[in-house]
């Protein structure tokens, strides 16, 4: 059903009953604007001041925009800066509800914060809905002076020192109504409040201009720093320790699967390693996986005669206690990094200038 409404609000879907049902969710995106506004309007007349720094890594719209990648990269370069860092996320879909700071695996935080767990191993990584709870723990516990909230745009009750909004190049806007209806959380009004737009996965769009263009005469203040997806390593689902070149599947078949919120660019990726793809299967994003998943993807893939399955590192994390070990295929994950290549000086000096003041 949720991609069914996201087909709808992408406009992938078209004929008379997906024209009457759109109609439907244009009256209540109207209602959801509203709603909204009023709350922005509520929550920013005396948003709550914490004793650290708030760097904030957010976007406008439904889907992956590289947040996570961000949040990994900012993360990085503070600790190298001597910095005390803390990550706070809301852990979208975990299925256990838990406030500690400990817990482990994607089931009880959530796919991506897990995979920012196993990726910063001394970096905490909090999971709590309430991201003024999860702050006032990491600096109790672990002495903080700045945290940085994955998808925290929308995080209006708080008052934040840096606002950077992502926004990916393939698609930025959708068809720039609201959800249900479209793919904006909020009006693209909204983008007055960034501070810096983090322009990504460039390389798959050649008409960045227009969208830094588009992004300026909303927010002609907000510097636009450009950044793509690099692939860096192949690993083996159980052999995470141990990294393969990224070269080693050129020329070669093999399948691909995911659960993301942009697929496009995952394949985009692999195709663009001199990887070809026999066979594709795209799930909903953060779908927990099962074991019949998998063996239908393996069983597809042994009928096309492919032995090697590549997914994606976020993809992967979900893949763990399904014990991925005694199948005659190879699996796979690709692990990319997101990488300033436009501005990036300016990028690096406004984030430090938060600590000027």
């Amino acid at each position: 059903m949720l991609s069914f409404l996201y087909d709808l609000a992408a406009d992938r879907r078209r004929g008379p009953i997906a024209g009457v049902i759109k109609s439907f969710l244009y009256l209540a995106s109207l209602i959801y604007g509203l709603a909204v506004r009023v709350l922005v309007f509520i929550y920013r007349r005396k948003p709550y001041r914490l004793n650290c720094k708030v760097i904030s890594v957010g976007n406008i719209t439904l889907g992956g925009t590289g947040k996570t990648s961000l949040v990994l990269l900012i993360a990085r370069y503070l600790k190298e800066k001597g910095h005390k860092v803390a990550i706070l996320s809301r852990g979208y879909k975990r299925k256990v509800t838990s406030h500690k700071s400990g817990a482990t695996g994607h089931e009880t935080m959530g796919d991506e914060p897990y995979m920012l767990k196993i990726n910063l191993k001394d970096v905490p990584v909090l999971v709590n809905a309430d991201r003024i709870r999860a702050a006032k723990l990491a600096m109790r516990d672990y002495a903080v002076d700045t945290v940085i909230l994955d998808d925290g745009f929308q995080q209006w009750r708080l008052k934040k020192d840096l606002e950077i909004v992502t926004i990916d190049a393939v698609c930025p806007f959708g068809n720039r109504r609201l959800i249900p209806r479209g793919i904006l959380r909020e009006p693209l009004s909204s983008l007055k409040r960034a501070d810096m737009f983090v322009l990504t996965k460039t390389n798959f769009n050649p008409h960045n201009e227009d969208i830094k263009n588009f992004l300026k005469s909303i927010n002609p203040q907000a510097p636009v720093a450009e950044s793509i997806h690099s692939p860096v390593f192949f690993y083996e689902i159980n052999k995470a320790s141990e990294p393969l070149g990224i070269n080693i599947f050129q020329g070669k078949t093999v399948t691909l699967f995911s659960g993301i919120g942009g697929p496009d660019s995952f394949e985009n990726l692999i195709k663009g390693l001199g990887i070809k793809a026999g066979l594709s299967f795209r799930f909903c994003d953060h779908h927990n996986y099962t074991k019949e998943d998998l063996d239908s993807i393996i069983r597809s893939s042994k009928e096309k005669n492919i032995d090697t399955i590549i997914t994606t590192e976020k993809d992967a994390v979900r893949l763990y206690e399904l014990r991925v070990t005694n199948y005659e295929l190879r699996i796979l994950f690709l692990r990319i990094e997101l990488k300033i290549i436009k501005d990036e000086q300016e990028f690096y000096n406004r984030l430090l200038r938060v600590y000027s003041h």
